[in-house]
């Protein structure tokens, strides 16, 4: 079972601590790549290395006074460093170089999290969907009863939108995994490329093929568009529970703790409150991704409206998805599902949902489309109103008997008939390796 979630691995990767501590691997990365084109003493390198650092209190204190909080971190390491070293550090660069070449660290440190959680519901899902490969239920479209199917299917289904999801995730993080150190507006004036492709590379992400003062924004709105793709589909599962969740429907429903409680009014409710956060949850990531698109127009080589908000988009985008993949799969593997249900709402319609097959038998039998669906639906309206089942009806229509026996209208209603083909669809997924 999924942990209770606190605050993980996720809420960790975007402190201040982990920020600026992204920053000084930025910083030293720079100087690792001065040192080996000669602009750096080895003797200098190994003092930075060994005395790199920083306070967060330093840095809130200096940022008080200087409002920036570039200079104020670069003012802290300098103070910890030592004068005369660090004066090597940040040469020939630009804030964005650091904040940027970060930005991607943590971008892809994030992606790395969510790319476990996003496989860890994916085994969750598969799991469930093979227990219940053959719970019959009805399908439904427009949210009326149409033909069976099986819970296990509907379940298959969200493994595979959660697999695309893995996969969108995976192109996505090597998109973001970009930096640049190309000074103020991305023309090398006083950093050369081959600083900026030793530095990228002992950080291991790559150099931006070209950048202005900033790595362009489409590839972060293509990441946070992907995580809210990702939410879409856990808002989808959590929905489509809570439909069955209705009282009319129960068929499946999130899990109830003991000792928990529905309502502060009354007493016998079971509300389906974790669906109900994680499709409120998928709106934010919604958003979110909206104002990444916005941020990929700026003013000319470089502005700053895109920073303030990213300061909150990034993070809660990350650490929203996050809680919402831990939360779903402790949804899927806890849920509760009652096959007996299922089976008995197949039946409300009084074999209504069997009249495609017998439209077919009757067109098998040389009857025209047209009058076919004519029978078939005239006996299907009386059903309704009758409250008849269709079956006894079909039976006693003389004119579809003149044309289908007893036996081939009974084989129409055959459920098995419906559920074929289920094996075969698990076979598609059975070969890929989880």
């Amino acid at each position: 079972m999924i942990e209770r979630y606190t605050l993980p691995e996720m809420g960790r990767v975007w402190t201040e601590e982990n920020k600026f501590r992204k920053w000084l691997d930025v910083e030293l990365a720079v100087c690792e790549a001065w040192a080996k084109l000669g602009k750096i003493p080895r003797k200098s390198l190994e003092n930075i290395r060994a005395k790199a650092g920083f306070s967060l209190k330093r840095i809130a204190e200096i940022e008080n006074e200087v409002d920036h909080d570039v200079i104020a971190f670069l003012t802290s390491v300098a103070e910890c460093v030592g004068a005369g070293d660090a004066r090597y550090i940040h040469v020939g660069l630009t804030s964005s170089d650091v904040l940027d070449t970060a930005t991607a660290l943590l971008l892809v440190e994030s992606a790395d999290i969510l790319l476990k959680r996003t496989s860890a519901l994916g085994k969750i899902l598969y799991a469930k969907a093979k227990k219940h490969k053959n719970s019959v239920m009805i399908g439904r479209t427009h949210g009326a009863h149409a033909e069976p199917t099986t819970f296990g299917l509907k379940l298959l289904l969200w493994y595979d939108d959660v697999s695309r999801d893995e996969a969108r995730l995976r192109r996505a993080r090597d998109e973001i995994a970009v930096g640049k150190i190309s000074g103020p507006v991305g023309t090398y004036s006083n950093v050369p490329p081959e600083v900026e492709r030793l530095a990228c590379e002992s950080l291991g992400i790559a150099p931006a093929s070209i950048s202005t003062q900033v790595v362009q924004r489409d590839r972060h709105a293509a990441f946070l568009s992907t995580l809210a793709l990702a939410a879409a589909t856990l808002e989808k599962i959590a929905l489509e529970i809570r439909h069955l969740q209705r009282t009319e429907v129960l068929e499946a429903e999130e899990p109830f703790s003991p000792g928990q409680k529905g309502s502060s009014a009354m007493p016998h409710k079971r509300n389906p409150i974790l669906c109900e956060r994680i499709c409120g949850l998928a709106r934010i990531l919604r958003a979110n991704a909206l104002v990444s698109l916005e941020n990929v127009a700026l003013w000319h080589e470089r502005d700053i409206s895109h920073s303030s908000a990213e300061r909150v988009i990034f993070p809660d985008s990350c650490i929203t998805l996050h809680y919402m993949l831990a939360k779903t799969s402790s949804l899927i593997e806890n849920l509760i599902v009652y096959p007996e249900k299922m089976r008995s709402n197949l039946e409300l319609t009084r074999g209504l949902v069997f009249s495609q097959r017998v439209l077919l038998a009757l067109t098998e039998k040389n009857v025209p489309r047209d009058k076919a669906y004519r029978l078939v639906q005239r006996n299907a309206m009386n059903a309704w109103n009758a409250h008849a089942h269709f079956l006894d009806l079909l039976l006693a229509d003389r004119e579809i008997r003149g044309i289908l026996s007893e036996k081939e209208i009974k084989e129409c209603f055959d459920l098995a008939r419906y559920l074929r083909h289920v094996d075969d669809i698990f076979k598609r997924f059975g070969r890929k390796k989880r």
